[in-house]
């Protein structure tokens, strides 16, 4: 799997901490594999600013030391630092308990008194023999267990619960098709254990996410649900100081049922579009899908094993407004592509002059500002698609409809919520999270 799988990130978080190494990197994913090769301390968090591209490693987590808020910081904890619980025998428990099973406080593991230990951070590095916190290093079957501070008691045994698996059985084990999208269970935990927030609720978390705008997404109470086509399921936890998380669902071992063939045609927004057309609007070829070049993108067909992502053909995997694919053109990102309707009549209308679908409807410029924009493009500066207002994928916000019911975040349009330089956009590209969009400003005099 992905390295990014074994952290668990917050955005807009910066902590303080003294032991860290600072390294340049590319994205989250280099910084990762720093922070696993960290040798001058234990390094259980990276912190990553996108516009520095700055990676930091830290011998800290959020648990440990004072935290603040960051609007370009993006922090990732070790998952297994944050566990509180034990799985199995405990060997890889890595949490913060430092008391017995009898509440007698723990012997640091470096100190030698009252009890000379037999296990010492020196001889066990790997076996994380931080302060005085329980821990296996011997593999025990009682699990974690610490020297005490009682001269009288060299160790004992610590009171360690079990990592529930997050699983509920109705009968048979609930499991998840494709990235869990039609996921209907009751599980409502995450993956590291933490309660999820009621959807009806924007405590401790403001989200957009409310069966008002997502009837069909069955979000009820606070059962794991993905909403927005991530990876899998998820839900907002009701710890304020971790915004979401990946429920743990176990993937279904049988094949998911086959729901028609899938159109050779255009109706709705084409996401069920399995044609085979694999050229742009404007006659680009198409990326294919399984490939990072000359587009990188999130859109890996390993990943969403069932948005059909084959070849290079034209999909529709985002919701967007119409099937759509990444170009070989290098100077094109992406491009909407021509699908013939389904129904006649609506195909002699648009085969005259394969019209885009948005035809811009006001001009398309912006004055001061452009907190008035409210024209229809989506594409930013640089090329790249804008992400939807109402979507958390790939890039989770703030700036919702519902949080700015005067902005008009329409669609994926370029819009100014927050009185930025000018219009800008969430875009769809994992490794950038916003630009300022393809836009002018209008000449105020000639309008006028």
């Amino acid at each position: 799997g992905d390295t990014l799988d074994d952290y668990l990130r917050t955005d807009g978080v910066w902590i303080l901490t003294r032991n860290k190494q600072s390294y340049k990197t590319h994205n989250e994913k280099e910084c990762a594999e720093k922070c696993e090769a960290e040798r001058n301390f234990n390094c259980r968090a990276f912190l990553f600013t996108r516009k520095k591209l700055q990676c930091l490693t830290l011998a800290e987590n959020a648990k440990m030391t004072v935290k603040f808020s960051s609007m370009d910081a993006v922090l990732y904890e070790k998952k297994i630092y944050l566990l509180e619980c034990k799985r199995g025998i405990g060997k890889d428990y890595r949490g913060t308990e430092a008391r017995t099973r009898r509440g007698i406080p723990c012997q640091k593991w470096a100190e030698k008194i009252p009890h000379k230990p037999n296990y010492t951070p020196e001889k066990h590095p790997n076996a994380g023999l931080e302060e005085n916190y329980c821990r296996n290093p011997d593999g025990d079957e009682s699990g974690p267990w610490c020297y005490t501070t009682d001269p009288g008691i060299r160790y004992d045994y610590c009171n360690i619960p079990e990592c529930e698996d997050q699983v509920t059985y109705t009968g048979e084990v609930e499991c998840m098709q494709c990235n869990g999208e039609d996921y209907r269970g009751e599980v409502s935990r995450t993956e590291s254990g933490l309660e999820c927030q009621h959807w009806n609720s924007q405590e401790p978390h403001m989200h957009g996410f409310t069966l008002k705008h997502y009837p069909e997404k069955d979000l009820k109470m606070n059962y794991c649900r993905n909403p927005d086509g991530e990876l899998r399921p998820w839900c907002f936890t009701t710890n304020p100081n971790k915004r979401w998380e990946y429920c743990k669902i176990p993937r279904c071992t049988a094949h998911p049922p086959v729901s028609g063939l899938g159109s050779e045609c255009l109706s709705g927004k084409g996401e069920d579009y399995r044609g085979r057309i694999a050229v742009t609007e404007s006659g680009n070829a198409c990326q294919h899908w399984n490939t990072q070049f000359p587009h990188k993108h999130g859109w890996i067909p390993d990943r969403y094993p069932c948005k059909a992502l084959e070849e290079n053909y034209c999909r529709n995997p985002d919701g967007e407004n119409r099937p759509w694919c990444y170009t070989t053109n290098s100077r094109v990102r992406w491009e909407y592509c021509t699908i013939p309707p389904c129904d006649g009549r609506e195909q002699q209308v648009a085969g005259m002059n394969n019209v885009p679908i948005h035809v811009p409807l006001t001009e398309e410029c912006y004055r001061e500002k452009g907190q008035s924009y409210r024209g229809t493009t989506s594409v930013t500066a640089s090329g790249k698609k804008c992400q939807a207002w109402n979507s958390m994928f790939p890039h989770r916000h703030e700036k919702t409809p519902d949080r700015f019911p005067d902005a008009d975040l329409r669609e994926n349009y370029c819009r100014n919520p927050d009185g930025d330089n000018s219009p800008w956009c969430f875009t769809t590209d994992p490794s950038t999270t916003w630009e300022y969009c393809r836009l002018k400003r209008c000449d105020d005099h000639t309008q006028e």
